[in-house]
């Protein structure tokens, strides 16, 4: 029954935010399972399914996530024959973590940590050591990275341990804090072309009797941000990653596991004022806030010392029905950062955090005029952008 138009709009219940699978099937358990296999001690094998095996390539695809892979068989038939609906596939999703963007994505990746642990719990976060807002993709303004990020990463365990490790991405990324603080370990290998990062991965899978490689691909999540994943330009890039995906498979040596996985899905969010709520043009969102971080549709909201109930009562009154609005210490204790968050992270996160529940994005037109023109975009905690695939290749 359609709610009576007198009646105040009831937010959404907390309780109803899917959490991600921390600990059992999120992005963060995925590789110590794998080195676990490998008798890297000190690791724990949290994805029980998964068996071990001596060479372990994870090849993750920015941007696809698993709804867009089932909804596109034509374009993607090889990765598609990996999903369970298809004759002998085994794949199935696990959950990005929160928020579901490529940063936090990658280092949890990279760590095996949530993001209340390695500590990049969003696109934009405020430092609170110097009050300003932090790109942590971008690494803008500078901050430490082993400061900011002291964690060892899983290829430096498995590199300690003897496992031959090596990272397959293109030249641009590896003097990038980001790779050091997430992705390092053993051997950074750039390679521009997808099709030298397929071959170069497969010949370090076979140099080692046990080996882990890890390879990557951007330009999906690229297209899908400018174009949208309904356009025929992501398209596209779709057909050429799996093209990318069967050249690898097919080069594996013996003993090998290959895992096809992303950072997070995405979705298209039309031009229009209802899905698109300027935060630059909204004087009762802004009123009481010192900075908005994180993006479009996972926001952390820092406001005015004093202020915080304030915003967080507006913010509920305002965006209630379309998103999930939760004090600094509600998101925490929902688990949507993993099921603990460190001291050293605990400012970094929104004194009110926002996660969209519908079609809709808070954008930010003067001070964030690129991402605003975004069309693709990612970030929460529904289905279409926290679960990508884990698919399965053994040789």
């Amino acid at each position: 029954m359609a709610q009576p138009a007198w009646q105040d709009p009831v937010p959404l219940a907390l309780d109803t935010a899917p959490v991600p699978a921390y600990g059992s099937g999120s992005l963060a358990d995925l590789l110590p399972t794998l080195a676990a296999g490998q008798g890297v001690e000190g690791l724990t094998a949290t994805i029980p399914e998964l068996t071990p095996a001596d060479r372990n390539c994870v090849f993750l695809i920015d941007g696809l996530g698993w709804e867009q892979i089932k909804a596109h068989p034509d374009e993607a038939p090889f990765l598609h024959s990996l999903l369970p609906t298809s004759r002998g596939g085994t794949g199935r999703p696990i959950t990005a973590g929160f928020p579901s963007t490529t940063a936090t994505s990658l280092a949890s990746v990279g760590t095996g940590l949530p993001p209340g642990a390695h500590g990049l719990p969003g696109y934009t976060v405020r430092n609170p050591e110097t009050g300003e807002l932090m790109n942590q993709l971008r690494w803008r303004p500078w901050s430490e990275p082993k400061v900011w990020q002291p964690y060892p990463t899983v290829f430096q365990l498995a590199d300690a341990a003897g496992v031959r490790t090596a990272q397959v991405s293109s030249p641009d990324f590896e003097h990038t804090p980001l790779t050091k603080i997430g992705l390092s370990g053993g051997s950074f290998l750039g390679r521009l072309s997808g099709e030298d990062r397929m071959d170069t991965a497969a010949q370090r899978l076979a140099a080692g009797d046990r080996s882990l490689v890890y390879t990557y691909y951007s330009e999906v999540d690229g297209k899908g941000h400018r174009f949208g994943v309904d356009s025929d330009a992501w398209r596209g890039q779709l057909m050429y990653v799996d093209g990318l995906a069967q050249r690898l498979a097919e080069q594996l040596p013996p003993r090998s596991a290959l895992y096809i996985t992303a950072d997070h899905g995405m979705i298209d969010i039309p031009f229009d004022e209802h899905s698109r709520i300027d935060f630059d043009e909204d004087w009762e969102l802004r009123a009481g806030v010192a900075l908005l971080g994180g993006e479009g549709r996972a926001r952390h909201v820092y406001a005015v010392p004093g202020a915080q109930g304030d915003v967080l009562a507006v913010w509920r009154e305002v965006l209630g029905e379309q998103f999930w609005v939760a004090s600094r210490d509600e998101a925490i204790a929902a688990g949507w950062f993993g099921p603990a968050v460190d001291e050293r992270v605990y400012g970094r996160i929104g004194d009110v955090v926002a996660a969209a529940h519908d079609v809709v994005v808070i954008t930010a037109s003067v001070n964030e005029p690129h991402e605003s023109a975004m069309v693709g975009m990612h970030g929460s905690l529904t289905p279409v952008e926290q679960l990508v695939p884990l698919l399965e290749v053994r040789s």
